[in-house]
Formats: C-alpha cells, sequence, structure tokens
C-alpha cells in the first residue's frame, strides 16, 4: 500500500512492507520503500530503501540512503549511501558516495561533478 505521510512537518510518500508495485513511481517529494518495486522511480527528494524493501530498475532522484536491496541504475543528482545491510548491484552515477562497512556493492560507479550531463 501507497501512503503519504507527514512527520516532523515534513511530508513523505511510503511503500510499506507486504506491498509490491510492478510499474513506475513518480513522487514529488521524498519516498521510503518497505515493500518491493519491480520497475521505475523518478523522485524529486529522497529515496530510502528499508532493510526489507527492494527494487529492481531504475532510480533517479536528489539522494538515497540504501538498507535494503537496490538492483539496476541509479542516476542520484547528489548523495548515495549504502548502509551495512545494503546491497547495491548495477550502475549507479552519484556526485557523492559513501558505503558502511559490510554494504554489498556489485557494479560500475561514476562520480562526476555534472551528474546531468550523463543522463
Amino acid at each position: 500500500m501507497a501512503q503519504t505521510q507527514q512527520q516532523s512537518g515534513t511530508l513523505f510518500n511510503s511503500l510499506t512492507a507486504g506491498s509490491k508495485i510492478i510499474g513506475t513511481i513518480i513522487a514529488d517529494s521524498d519516498i521510503r520503500i518497505d515493500g518491493k518495486l519491480e520497475g521505475d522511480l523518478q523522485c524529486k527528494g529522497k529515496v530510502v530503501i528499508g532493510e526489507h524493501g527492494s527494487i529492481k530498475g531504475t532510480v533517479v532522484c536528489q539522494n538515497a540512503e540504501i538498507m535494503g536491496i537496490l538492483d539496476g541504475k541509479a542516476t542520484i543528482e547528489q548523495s548515495f549511501a549504502l548502509r551495512a545491510t545494503g546491497s547495491m548491484i548495477g550502475e549507479l552515477k552519484t556526485r557523492s558516495l559513501l558505503i558502511e562497512p559490510n554494504a554489498q556493492f556489485n557494479g560500475t560507479c561514476s562520480m562526476k561533478q555534472d551528474t546531468n550531463s550523463q543522463k
């Protein structure tokens, strides 16, 4: 189930655990994925994939924090953080990269000052 929630005055969307979407999600604000997405995600804010969440497809956003699984292509305009429980498989384009110990990254990473020129 997709929900819009407000926490500390900030509006964000979420795909709850046990939910699965096959298709495209376009979000104007931050989004948290605790379920499964097979498809594309375009977000004007931050994407958070929770420990039990997964995305198989293409992600385009401003910032990303991955605690679950991201399998595909990701273009992150600002910062990408792969937490200890996270896994990234595929192609990553970002400006700033953080990978915690025990995180799994299998793929390629391109870090440029201007990610817009690589789209």
